[in-house]
């Protein structure tokens, strides 16, 4: 399962960038802003935005690695399509929120809404695995798992 590993190895990575940003967020975050001149209502604002990134960033690292330590994911496609989905994002929502509340800059504005719409579709991957996944490992090859 060398995938999994793959899977779990990246969530904890995830989950520890997520931690590192997380105590940024809440020990410098503040004051940097306050330097560089913004007012305490857009300090606010980016400190939810930041709080919010973390949150889904963290969310979504624990669901990854749920299924990289679940034995059928190996087996079930969709679950490794869900798990993808995480990932990207993570890296459109969390990434693009991110970038805007620490260099003030997001590149296109659809790719923090592109992130939220990949982590829906990996949640409905896992359902569709859940209730229409093919289990690889039976000899038949079409068997509902």
């Amino acid at each position: 399962m060398v995938g999994s590993r793959w899977l779990i190895a990246l969530a904890a990575i995830s989950g520890c960038i997520c931690v590192g940003i997380g105590a940024l967020g809440s020990h410098s975050l503040p004051k940097r802003l306050q330097q560089a001149g913004l007012s305490d209502s857009q300090i606010q604002s980016k400190i939810n935005q930041c709080e919010i990134a973390v949150k889904y960033q963290m969310y979504h690292s624990l669901a990854a690695l749920g299924l990289g330590l679940c034995p059928a994911t190996a087996r079930r496609r969709s679950w490794r399509i869900a798990s993808g989905f995480f990932f990207a994002g993570i890296l459109c929502f969390s990434g693009g929120l991110y970038s805007l509340v620490y260099f003030d800059a997001m590149g296109h504005w659809s790719i923090v809404p592109l992130g939220g719409l990949s982590f829906m579709i990996g949640w409905l991957a896992i359902v569709s695995g859940a209730f229409f996944g093919i289990n690889l490992s039976q000899s038949t090859g079409n068997s509902v798992a």
